[in-house]
């Protein structure tokens, strides 16, 4: 049976993080994943760990002066000190709730030296997160979404991540910003399996439950479950009401 991850950032997000985790659980999650956890109580969130026992698969690093407009540092050029500072209390919030995995953000950027400035942040990133046992992930985002975003598609993570060569960068597949840019989204899973540490579902192109759009994630589902990927998806849509039903994953 397939299990999912609510994606936090979007589910139950007017709540604090420790109610949203007793949501998840009651609305039966097998795990929870967030976006920016940094005002939250280590404490708080911690017990709703325990006293759930839902895992906490991933965090992101911080965006940036979000009121400029920023979404993430670590291809922008100059900003390497703010970088890793994001990347250190990523690490360090992941260490207390036992994270496996932080998204690295890379931000609005284009160019040579935004992608070296990239590649050298994720060897920072992943030699300090290799010390506590932690994937580093990248994610590349759609244009409608995201425009001037540095990574846009899978080609060019995969780019990065082979050159950057660490066993701890993997990719962040999300179908619902793949399926956009690039499309044919199951074989490039099956492609781009080797690399890949988190998967992510939301329905295209509202980005709504995934059980409506143009995508059919029974199909995906069967797929993933022949390819052997049995990792928890992370269920990263916007609710169409402000009462989260989660009714759709048993249709999938």
């Amino acid at each position: 049976m397939t299990q999912y991850s609510a994606n936090l950032g979007f589910l139950w997000n007017s709540l604090p993080l420790p109610e949203a985790i007793y949501k998840a659980k009651k609305a039966g999650f097998s795990a929870v994943e967030c976006h920016w956890p940094y005002d939250e109580n280590i404490q708080d969130v911690q017990l709703a760990l325990t006293e759930t026992g839902l895992p906490m698969l991933g965090l992101n690093t911080m965006r940036g002066d979000v009121a400029a407009g920023e979404n993430g540092l670590s291809a922008l050029v100059g900003r390497e000190s703010e970088a890793h500072a994001a990347i250190d209390q990523a690490i360090q919030y992941a260490i207390q709730w036992h994270v496996p995995n932080i998204h690295v953000m890379a931000g609005f950027a284009q160019g040579s030296e935004a992608e070296a400035t990239f590649i050298a942040n994720l060897n920072y990133a992943c030699d300090q997160a290799n010390q506590h046992g932690i994937t580093i992930l990248i994610e590349p985002l759609n244009h409608y979404d995201a425009p001037g975003y540095f990574l846009q598609t899978s080609k060019h993570a995969e780019r990065i991540i082979t050159h950057v060569g660490k066993i701890n960068l993997k990719l962040m597949f999300d179908f619902y910003h793949l399926q956009i840019m690039e499309g044919d989204v199951c074989r490039r899973f099956e492609q781009l399996l080797p690399i890949i540490g988190h998967a992510q579902i939301a329905s295209v192109p509202d980005r709504a439950e995934p059980d409506s759009g143009e995508l059919d994630y029974r199909y995906v589902i069967k797929k993933l479950n022949e390819l052997g990927f049995n990792q928890p998806l992370g269920a990263e849509y916007k609710p169409t009401s402000n009462q989260v039903n989660c009714d759709w994953m048993a249709r999938l």
